[in-house]
């Protein structure tokens, strides 16, 4: 690589890092100041719309919701999703294309098409309850769980390590729980916080299934946006403390897996 290309590339990098990380530079900025109308840096700082948030119920009460909903749709994806992908690799491996194939069907279908879907088949049942918007978000998780399962699964010898504990007399079940399984637990922990990662700041299936009546975290900063532009950009900064902090985990879990 010659050094033009070299500094193009760099250039290229820089630009696009300055366009994602300003903007969230700036929302930081914008929240400890205390007024910032007049003039191109804030008059002062301060730690009161901090204060402010941290004192607004509703604030924790959406975060709670957010995790609640969040944990529970991941748990019950894995819970769901292991048993498919572990058939697939070790009893229809010519099933495995398919599985891919409908793995990924939450990304090509629209969320507005997909949420009214929800509403129109369960209106008269758990609409705007937590239910479906679990419900929804197992199927948003799918496609991140099944990849991250199939990927390391398909790693592993299956039929070896299956047929070896037949061998010493254990079966099937004793095969998975003590010898799969715990080989997966990295992959596992990987898919959690990708999932946790895209589903905790996912705003349109939670604004449209259950609105207010079981505020999440993006509804309440959408409900509040004509507040205080200094809270929620306080409620946006925590927001994407918790996105860094799952990130952060996976990403470290990932490389101390490759190292």
């Amino acid at each position: 690589m010659n050094k033009i290309s070299q500094i193009y590339h760099y250039s290229v990098v820089s630009v696009l890092f300055c366009i994602i990380v300003l903007p969230m530079v700036a929302t930081l900025i914008y929240s400890f100041s205390s007024s910032w109308s007049s003039n191109i840096l804030p008059d002062g700082f301060s730690l009161a719309h901090y204060k402010e948030l941290l004192g607004d119920v509703r604030f924790f009460e959406a975060l709670f919701n957010s995790l609640l909903v969040c944990f529970a749709s991941i748990f019950l994806a894995i819970i769901v999703i292991f048993p498919v992908v572990f058939c697939a690799n070790f009893y229809f491996l010519n099933l495995k294309n398919l599985m891919s194939f409908i793995s990924i069907l939450p990304f090509a279908i629209a969320p507005i098409v997909l949420s009214v879907g929800l509403l129109n088949l369960y209106s008269d049942t758990i609409s705007g309850t937590p239910y479906i918007l679990i419900g929804c978000y197992v199927c948003i998780a799918t496609p991140f769980i099944y990849r991250s399962i199939d990927n390391n699964i398909a790693a592993l010898n299956l039929k070896e390590i299956v047929y070896s504990n037949y061998i010493l007399g254990n079966g099937i079940f004793r095969a998975i729980f003590r010898v799969i399984i715990p080989n997966l637990k990295d992959a596992l922990l990987i898919s959690i916080f990708l999932s946790f990662s895209f589903l905790i700041g996912e705003f349109l299936y939670a604004n449209i299934l259950v609105g207010t009546q079981f505020e999440t975290l993006q509804v309440y900063l959408y409900n509040i946006k004509n507040k205080s532009g200094h809270v929620s950009s306080a409620a946006i900064v925590s927001y994407l403390l918790l996105i860094f902090i799952a990130n952060f985990i996976s990403s470290y879990i990932s490389h101390r897996k490759k190292g």
